[in-house]
């Protein structure tokens, strides 16, 4: 399987898109989250550790998904 050059720029401009949305989306959740924190000792630790994973699932949503749309947008516009 090779890549034909409207697909490989799909994936592409996907993968900006993705990074881009991750950046916006994660940074709003997490100042959301964080201005509504009361927690305090142990379970801030707990807090900390459910915002990293938030930030991880939200990383592989976007980023290992909008490349993959791009990629089939291209595959759909070069008619292939």
């Amino acid at each position: 399987m090779s890549l034909s050059l409207p697909e490989l720029i799909g994936a592409l401009i996907g993968l900006g898109l993705g990074w881009l949305d991750y950046r916006i989306l994660s940074g709003v959740v997490e100042g959301k989250l964080r201005k509504l924190d009361r927690s305090e000792g142990e379970e801030r630790a707990g807090f900390e550790r459910k915002i990293r994973l938030m930030k991880g699932i939200f990383f592989v949503m976007t980023v290992g998904a909008f490349p993959v749309v791009g990629y089939l947008l291209g595959q759909t516009i070069a008619g292939q």
